[in-house]
């Protein structure tokens, strides 16, 4: 049986290597924007997480939903915690998400799998 999780880290650590080998500096200022928003600030890192896996829901990006479910895994989120964000963000995006929310359950059992 495939790993999903060590596929999707593996392909995604192989593409942004790729990227950023272009040194293109709007890449990599978009790469480093991104990396310092998900610091500590008057937010803490699991909240912000949870915006994150939020936005990304609502926005269908899969690759992100995978990305922050698995950085909120790491932070020792609880399932109970991520569902309910995926509740608010599967209500704030409408019944269009629910195929998001299937695969986001997917992964996150796939994570916990891996332990």
């Amino acid at each position: 049986m495939p790993n999903s999780v060590e596929e999707f880290n593996t392909y995604r650590t192989k593409m942004n290597d790729k990227i950023l080998a272009d040194n293109n500096k709007i890449i990599k200022r978009i790469f480093n924007l991104d990396t310092n928003a998900y610091t500590d600030g008057a937010l803490d890192l699991k909240t912000k997480e949870l915006l994150g896996l939020v936005a990304s829901a609502v926005l269908r990006c899969d690759d992100c939903v995978k990305y922050h479910l698995e950085t909120s895994y790491n932070l020792g989120l609880k399932k109970e915690e991520v569902v309910e964000a995926l509740s608010i963000a599967t209500l704030v995006g409408g019944t269009i998400v629910i195929p998001h929310l299937r695969r986001a359950y997917e992964f996150w059992d796939a994570l916990e799998a891996n332990k």
